[in-house]
């Protein structure tokens, strides 16, 4: 079924996820800070907005793809946001990475607009979002999961509720744990395998048919052989989830051992300049401390 779908965001993730909608046979209206990412959703079938309250009038559904939490309150909970200009009943689904606590005052004051809300991060960087094999991790009601499922099938492979407000989001805590230590520990092995000098490409062929294999390495090395660090999730969006992950473990009486050097190691390759390049470059910080010139 045909569904109207306002997509505020049109990032790196948002852009192609809102043309999968359109491949998907529903009619997407987009709305960005920049004009070019409207122009490209339009060349492929959708529909271009100049304000969030333009997207959102007519609109069943309306999701959010936005970098982080104040931008998530700007464009929900804001004067102009969707909470002001979505018509009653519409159902709101934050797929942003953010803390738990915002997921949660989102949902609240939702329902107080007569609205409803789900928190559906995602993983899968850029190559997810454009293949359409995202991984969506979803809080909120059962009923408004289920009415949202059609809509989750077109943007992903792996779609699963995970319990009321927030735990989408604390799932999603968990994922970027689990990434930023795995990219980390594969960048350390790049770095000692071509320190000994092994055919490096045939060494990350073997291990990613064993025990050592995983998504990471099979979408990482590319990157990691070629240098190549253009953005598909920037280390500057996963520092900002190893802070969620931390203070969310904090709060809950979790050590996170191993996380908190990932996170701190996370932290300087943004201050060493590369906060821009995709969190595969993590293997320049391991080469700074290999003694290694970074260029």
């Amino acid at each position: 079924m045909s569904r109207k779908i306002a997509f505020i965001g049109l990032g790196i993730m948002g852009k192609p996820m809102a043309v999968n909608l359109v491949k998907a046979g529903h009619h997407v209206t987009g709305y960005n800070l920049t004009r070019e990412p409207i122009d490209a959703l339009v060349a492929a079938g959708g529909h271009g907005a100049g304000s969030i309250a333009e997207a959102v009038a007519d609109a069943e559904v309306v999701i959010t793809m936005v970098p982080a939490d104040p931008q998530v309150e700007q464009a929900v909970l804001g004067e102009d946001g969707v909470l002001a200009h979505a018509r009653p009943g519409a159902l709101v689904i934050d797929m942003s990475s953010i803390t738990p606590q915002t997921s949660v005052k989102v949902d609240a004051a939702a329902r107080a607009a007569g609205l409803r809300s789900l928190d559906a991060p995602v993983s899968g960087g850029e190559a997810g979002a454009v293949e359409a094999v995202l991984s969506i991790m979803v809080g909120g009601e059962a009923a408004d999961f289920a009415e949202a499922k059609p809509l989750f099938d077109a943007l992903g492979t792996t779609v699963v509720h995970v319990g009321p407000a927030g735990a989408g989001q604390t799932v999603k805590a968990a994922n970027q744990l689990i990434v930023a230590v795995n990219i980390q520990v594969l960048a350390e092995a790049v770095v000692f395998l071509e320190n000994a000098g092994v055919d490096l490409a045939a060494a990350l062929d073997v291990l990613g048919g064993g025990l050592a294999g995983s998504t990471v390495l099979n979408r990482k090395k590319g990157n990691m052989l070629a240098r190549e660090f253009a953005p598909g999730f920037r280390i500057d969006l996963h520092h900002k989830d190893m802070g969620i992950v931390t203070d969310a473990a904090r709060a809950v009486g979790a050590a996170l051992p191993l996380g908190a050097v990932a996170a701190q190691l996370v932290a300087s390759a943004r201050a060493n300049g590369d906060g821009s390049l995709d969190h595969s470059a993590l293997l320049r910080g391991v080469e700074r401390l290999s003694g290694r010139e970074v260029e």
